[in-house]
């Protein structure tokens, strides 16, 4: 291997772990925020889906990539909670219309709140051709991840 080489692969490798540093901070953060509202990562999720209207939990599963009986023990636990209601659809009676309750639209507000102020916080101070530089960046390695993983599927 030549020094052009492994220096290259050392700093493939640097990129890497600063990537895997990123998704777990972001993690963290998505489940403290989550946890500061008395909810998991997946039950956010979910109740954010429904504050977007037009939910429908299998579509969601496909989405995620995970079972429409995980989705609706998730469901199940939002209605404990007393974030979420469940009601016949006035258009189709084989369809389910979900909606947030007042306290649902409360944690959604203040889960957007944090997420807002952290936003601030983190990405604020960035200059914009930074951010473009990133997104770009971001979305090429993403594209190329999953292409490559579509070849092993």
């Amino acid at each position: 291997m030549t020094t052009a080489t492994a220096k290259t692969s050392e700093t493939v490798h640097e990129a890497i772990a600063a990537l895997q540093r990123l998704a777990e901070a972001f993690f963290h953060r998505r489940e403290q925020l989550a946890r500061d509202v008395g909810l998991s990562v997946e039950q956010w999720r979910v109740l954010e889906e429904i504050s977007d209207e037009h939910f429908m939990p299998s579509m969601f599963a496909r989405e995620r990539r995970t079972s429409a009986a995980a989705v609706s023990k998730v469901i199940r636990q939002l209605i404990e909670k007393g974030l979420v209601v469940v009601g016949v659809s006035e258009t189709d009676g084989r369809q389910r219309d979900y909606t947030l309750t007042i306290e649902g639209r409360r944690a959604m507000a203040r889960l957007r709140t944090a997420r807002q102020e952290a936003i601030a916080e983190v990405w604020g101070g960035l200059k914009s051709p930074e951010l473009v530089q990133f997104a770009k960046l971001s979305a090429s390695i993403a594209d190329r991840m999953e292409a490559y993983a579509d070849k092993s599927d």
